[in-house]
């Protein structure tokens, strides 16, 4: 009986994802330690800034803002060096760190976003985490120890694909106008740097204008004539190898759009 019961909850729950959308898997919020899709374990240096327990510094240079301590983010980030940070192309990107040099390392990976720049660290690999991510990485009740050394020699690292869920978040620059068009781009999945963006204007139009990157994880365009809203954005991103990927987040910023406000796509990589 419990097997004929199993089966018929299995059938109901199927017809519902087929024919409610609303109810369907989002594959999204796998764990990326467990698609397989990751990069082998590396060796880098890392130091912490900020408080003990807080996000490093306000925003950083990626440009998030308060979001970095608010959820899916809560403090989980990392300024990065050279190497990481690239310029601003690296904003975003996620990565698993642990350490296992120092007898309060828990030996457990824990995920960290790139959202601030470290112009002072080395060539080489380094992470500058936050204080709550690097006391992350410690056994229960030794954070504050793992912080009292400072800097990790042998930290492990390796890139993860981001998997924030089914929406972009565009946050409009305050200095935005009809003739100025600029916003900070955030929670794109996938495994690479957002490489080009494109605007198209108004809902007939097809053409698509080129953005430029202005600084971090924002992006401008300043095309020398007043801008016809809705608009619509191109996204391509770029994977391992020569691998890309383009989506369009169609009339994502509505024809009354403000500075300051935020709009949410319906689609991610």
């Amino acid at each position: 009986m419990d097997i004929v019961l199993s089966y018929m909850f299995s059938l109901v729950i199927l017809f519902s994802v087929f024919v409610n959308p609303s109810y369907s898997i989002n594959f999204n919020f796998f764990n990326a330690s467990e698609t397989g899709n990751q990069d082998q374990w590396q060796t880098a240096t890392a130091t912490w800034y900020g408080p003990p327990n807080g996000a490093g510094s306000d925003g950083g240079n990626c440009g998030y803002g308060d979001s970095v301590e608010n959820p899916p983010l809560s403090k989980m980030i990392s300024a990065g060096g050279p190497s990481l940070f690239q310029g601003g192309s690296g904003c975003g990107a996620c990565y698993e760190v642990k350490c296992t040099e120092n007898d309060a390392c828990s030996r457990n990976p824990v995920l960290v976003v790139i959202t601030d720049n470290c112009p002072g660290c080395p060539e080489s690999v380094h992470f500058d985490l936050s204080g709550t991510a690097f006391g992350s990485m410690a056994n229960p009740g030794k954070a504050d120890q793992l912080r009292n050394v400072g800097q990790l020699n042998n930290l492990q690292y390796r890139r993860v694909p981001c998997n924030f869920g089914k929406s972009i978040a565009f946050t409009i620059d305050d200095g935005a106008s009809p003739y100025y068009f600029a916003t900070e781009i955030e929670y794109e999945n996938g495994d690479g740097n957002i490489v080009e963006i494109e605007l198209k204007q108004g809902i007939e139009s097809s053409t698509w204008i080129p953005m430029f990157r202005s600084w971090g994880a924002k992006w401008a365009l300043n095309p020398g004539f007043m801008l016809n809203p809705p608009f619509s954005l191109k996204l391509t991103e770029a994977g391992k190898g020569d691998t890309k990927k383009t989506i369009v987040a169609e009339n994502v910023i509505s024809i009354n759009w403000k500075p300051g406000q935020v709009y949410r796509s319906f689609v991610n990589f």
